[in-house]
Order: C-alpha cells, then structure tokens, then sequence
C-alpha cells in the first residue's frame, strides 16, 4: 500500500511540475512561494493590528500557533526525512536551492495554513481568500520541483492542527 501510495505521489508531483512549465507558471509559482516566507506573517499580522480592533487578537492567535507549529515542523521533518523531489528524483528539478534538504511536511505550506486558519477564526469573511492564498502556496511548492503533493497536505493539516492545538492550550 505504501508503495502505491508513493507512487500516485510522485505521479501528482510529475503532472503538478508538468502544467507548470506547459502554462508558464513559474513566475506566479516564485512569487506565491515568497509571499509564503516568514516575515510576510508579520507583516500582514501588523497590518492588521494596525487597521483593525481584533489585530491583537490575530497576533497573539498567530504567535501561540507558530509556537505549536514550528517546533512540530522541525520533529517531524526531522523524523521522517523524506528527500525533497528535486533531488530523489532522475527528473526532478528546483528553480532553487531549498534550505535543507528534507520535503515532509511543508513548512511554506504549514505557516500558510497556520495563518488562514486564524483569519478564518477571526476574520470569516477573509477565509476563501486566504484559504486559496494558502493553497496556492502549497501547489507553488510543487510547481518549484521542491515538494511531492502529500508534502502539501501533510502541511495543510500540521497548519490547521496547530491552530487548533494553540486554541486549546493558549
């Protein structure tokens, strides 16, 4: 089962990184992963603390989830290490030199999802918007050559479940 599972993964990864370079879309690929970088977080939540009653609220929803999240993302990148597709694969390309070397789970994708998840609590009629800002992040990913689809989900959900877990415990 691991096997087919492994294998539909790297399949995703070859279509995703194929109708990326058919359609032209590693601009917009670069662009999306960037907005995903970290002080990008720190800015829109200061934005919002400026512009907003409930901007507080935002910035300490997304500061006690970033500090469930990232230590999360570093055991568990850590445990698994799953080589990043641009170089387990003969085909695998990168537009860039990742950071390290591992791929599971995403950790543009995870503070992506960390971050619409706090809009959709605070903000709901934010959420479709950054919803499919986070989700782009993530397909951008792939689009790079730098991440497998299931690297993506497994962000989503670690973003998702670090809100979640923040809430509980904060």
């Amino acid at each position: 089962m691991f096997a087919s599972i492994s294998r539909l993964d790297k399949n995703g990864y070859q279509f995703v990184v194929r109708l990326g370079q058919d359609n032209g879309l590693q601009p917009l690929a670069l662009s999306l992963s960037s907005s995903g970088n970290g002080p990008v977080y720190l800015y829109v939540a200061l934005l919002f603390l400026l512009l907003d009653s409930n901007g507080e609220s935002l910035l300490n929803m997304l500061l006690a989830a970033y500090l469930v999240e990232l230590p999360l993302y570093f055991i568990l990148k850590n445990l698994i290490r799953r080589q990043r597709p641009c170089h387990a694969l003969a085909d695998g390309v990168a537009r860039f030199e990742p950071a390290d070397k591992f791929s599971l789970p995403s950790g543009h994708t995870a503070a992506a999802f960390v971050m619409a998840s706090s809009i959709y609590l605070l903000y709901p009629p934010l959420f479709y918007v950054a919803t499919l800002w986070a989700i782009g992040i993530g397909l951008s990913r792939v689009i790079l050559g730098v991440h497998y689809p299931l690297d993506i989900i497994a962000g989503a959900a670690l973003g998702v479940f670090s809100v979640a877990l923040s809430q509980q415990l904060f």
